[in-house]
């Protein structure tokens, strides 16, 4: 499944936002598989792959929250130097480029997600179904 639906909310960014978001999830049996979190001046955007995209979409949208859904890659690579170097590279060589990227490591792999320009493309350079 190197395809998944990411969502990217939009919430204020003060003490308590973040722990009302994962309670709410939580409530509804929604695991948070991948989560990214920039913020600005006076609000966070955060990204997350969820067990259940569009329950958690729906139950997001219903408490008044701008909800951006966006496929993005799920790759599970070996958890050893260079691996994302190399799939950065095969990417740069098939022009597609990584807009962003966040993961997490744990032996004997790692999970990265990748937005990137063209998801086709990158899928046949890589050789992903």
């Amino acid at each position: 499944m190197p395809v998944v639906k990411q969502l990217s909310v939009f919430l204020a960014n003060k003490p308590g936002v973040m722990a009302r978001l994962c309670r709410s999830l939580a409530q509804q049996k929604i695991n948070l598989q991948g989560l990214s979190v920039s913020d600005t001046v006076d609000h966070a955007v955060i990204r997350m792959i969820t067990s259940n995209p569009a329950k958690a979409r729906v139950l997001l949208e219903s408490a008044g929250v701008l909800v951006i859904e966006t496929d993005v890659l799920a790759l599970s690579l070996p958890d050893r130097p260079g691996e994302l170097g190399r799939v950065a590279a095969t990417l740069a060589k098939a022009k597609v480029n990584i807009e962003y990227a966040y993961g997490t490591t744990g032996n004997p792999s790692a999970l990265m997600i990748l937005r990137v320009s063209d998801i086709a493309k990158a899928r046949k350079a890589l050789k992903l179904r």
